[in-house]
């Protein structure tokens, strides 16, 4: 006890608390002291207060509210002030703000060097007091910016001169110490100088079980991490239980995870408590092959190591994609585990992530043949995964593969066709049309059975589209409409614009200068032909009401013809316009304007099928229209 008395320690955190009583004497409220034990009962006793302060005498009992001045004086740094106030009334120094901070913590706060070394030059246990947040005048100075750096190391000198110990090693409310707040902010070169001074510090976890040495390597200071490694039962744990070592995995610090591995291997095996991982597995996900290395390097049998969740690495290679971590897997592990607890395999996983580039690095490996037709739980095998993703370039991958069986089915006795049933939903995109024909051409027995799927979706989308009949007259009337008018408009407004003007010549007043030239006819030709049949498409869409989808398909059609009809005539006749007028004076520059004009209607055409032509390309003879009456 007495030892305590001596350093000012606050005895308890009840005893540290923010909160009010009653005082007897004022009838007012007051703040509960915050001060140490020591401190409090050295100031009911003015002979035992100056024997451990060697000049405090004072009759008060609680600390009261800070003067005003001396709370300016501490944060602008007036000194002068501060020992002015001292020298009427030493108690004043006591003083603290609602906040709990007393005047060294103001200070400390603004980084006042020279007021903080008076203050303790005066009472030195302020050192030991905290406030409402739990936090020293060192943990403020700490928290305060790099300009407080150099106040915070003074501090710690004066706190190990007095053996304050307790006080170096107290935590805030949020468990972090001094040299939690070193590290967060920063501050490597104080950090050191607490390790040094206090190493106890090291063994610290915050509320969110963050140690030291986890926030040291999350930010990459490898000095600071390796003088608490140093330290033989410093703590090494973060938040939702991961360690150093996933926080060197995080950064791909190879030198870092390889000190770890040599002094505290176990951290290799700990698990994070929500997804589950090792540092491995957490080098597997975010791709980093020479960490893993470094790791496999120490023990190789690491690499058979599955999570709780029975995920090997392979497979979590498999969920991100990752060749390269795989390679580096193998060249360790050759026979490295490919199955989940529940069956799935690093080929199944990879085709249901759509992870080509890893579904091609298996398919290449000849020790991995045997996965080609491996099932899950469900008897499932990786082609009929692919086929349930609708995902074509993957199927056509597994089919090309020499060893692939397509007859086989699973548990529920379905074959991979069977998974386009389950898949209707998108039997109106290209990907699942894709899938259909290259079933086809792999399995042409079962095409009555393909044929059957297809019939079933397309008997789906007439259902929908029965359902939706007035929703899609006018989606389909307000488009056709829309761009019907515009064609309208424009041949119209061009008819009385005529290329060339009207001439002025007596007998000849107000007609055409260019009426006679074959160009000008074929202008007003296509210019009338374009006008009527935008306005005869516009006229349809207006009266059209239709709720029989027979008819609104034949409407479609039947629009659809007639649009491009007036497309057409409307380019033939900006063309022939200005055919008419260049041609005279610039024939080549006429012509290459008809000419690229021409080419229009061919690019619009390529443009908009451009995706079927792909497919139709890639397919070859496979390829069948039929298949395509849904997109």
């Amino acid at each position: 006890m007495a030892a305590r008395q001596h350093h000012g320690l606050a005895e308890t955190r009840e005893e540290a608390g923010g909160g009010m009583e009653a005082s007897g004497v004022t009838g007012g409220w007051r703040r509960r002291s915050r001060w140490p034990a020591a401190v409090r009962e050295a100031r009911g006793d003015g002979k035992r207060t100056m024997r451990l302060f060697g000049w405090i005498h004072t009759s008060r009992t609680l600390p009261t509210m800070m003067d005003r001045r001396l709370l300016d004086a501490a944060a602008s740094g007036d000194a002068t002030m501060m020992k002015h106030l001292a020298l009427h009334d030493p108690a004043v120094l006591l003083g603290t703000t609602p906040q709990g901070n007393t005047c060294l913590h103001i200070s400390a706060v603004h980084g006042h060097h020279g007021f903080c070394m008076d203050v303790m030059a005066l009472n030195r246990s302020l050192l030991s007091a905290v406030n409402n947040d739990r936090e020293t005048p060192l943990v403020a100075a700490v928290t305060s910016g790099r300009t407080s750096t150099t106040l915070a190391s003074s501090f710690l000198r004066c706190y190990s001169d007095l053996h304050l110990s307790e006080a170096i090693l107290m935590q805030d409310e949020h468990g972090n110490n001094a040299l939690h707040h070193a590290i967060r902010s920063g501050h490597r070169e104080l950090a050191l100088e607490l390790i040094a001074a206090e190493p106890a510090l090291s063994k610290a976890v915050n509320k969110y079980d963050e140690s030291p040495m986890f926030i040291a390597v999350m930010r990459n200071y490898k000095d600071v991490f390796e003088k608490l490694l140093e330290i033989p039962d410093s703590a090494h744990g973060g938040m939702k239980g991961y360690n150093a070592l996933h926080a060197a995995v995080r950064n791909g610090n190879s030198a870092i995870a390889k000190q770890i591995m040599e002094t505290r291997p176990a951290l290799a095996t700990e698990e994070d408590k929500y997804n589950k991982n090792t540092p491995l597995h957490l080098a597997v996900l975010r791709d980093k092959i020479d960490v893993l290395s470094v790791l496999l390097d120490h023990d190789r049998s690491l690499g058979y190591v599955a999570s709780s969740l029975g995920a090997p690495l392979l497979v979590s290679a498999a969920f991100r994609g990752h060749v390269g971590v795989a390679r580096k897997l193998l060249k360790h592990c050759p026979d490295a585990p490919l199955a989940q607890t529940n069956g799935l395999i690093c080929l199944h996983v990879a085709v249901w992530e759509g992870q080509m580039e890893f579904v091609d690095f298996v398919l290449g490996l000849p020790q991995f043949g045997r996965l080609i037709n491996m099932r899950d739980k469900d008897g499932d095998t990786a082609l009929h995964l692919a086929v349930q993703k609708c995902n074509p370039k993957m199927v056509a991958a597994l089919l090309l593969h020499p060893d692939i069986d397509v007859t086989v089915l699973n548990n529920r006795g379905s074959d991979v066709i069977g998974k386009l049933w389950t898949t209707t939903d998108h039997s109106k995109t290209l990907n699942w049309n894709e899938v259909s024909m290259l079933m086809l051409k792999a399995d042409p027995q079962n095409a009555t059975h393909i044929y059957n799927v297809w019939r079933e979706a397309h008997h789906k989308v007439t259902k929908s589209s029965r359902e939706d009949i007035k929703s899609l007259t006018q989606t389909y009337t307000g488009n056709t409409s829309l761009v019907a008018i515009l064609i309208a408009t424009i041949t119209f407004a061009a008819a009385f614009t005529l290329p060339g003007g009207y001439s002025t010549d007596a007998g000849t007043e107000g007609l055409p200068i260019m009426a006679r030239k074959f160009a000008f006819k074929a202008f007003l030709i296509s210019d009338t032909l374009a006008m009527c049949s935008s306005l005869a498409v516009a006229f349809v869409c207006i009266i059209a009401r239709w709720e029989d989808l027979e008819f609104l398909l034949h409407y479609r059609s039947f629009t659809k013809k007639l649009m491009w009809f007036a497309y057409m005539a409307t380019i033939t006749a900006f063309a022939t316009g200005l055919y008419t007028v260049l041609a005279p004076r610039l024939l080549w520059l006429a012509v290459a304007v008809c000419t690229l004009t021409s080419l229009l209607p061919i690019l619009t055409k390529i443009l908009g099928e451009w995706p079927i032509l792909k497919l139709r390309f890639r397919l070859g003879r496979n390829f069948n229209s039929e298949l395509l009456d849904m997109v």
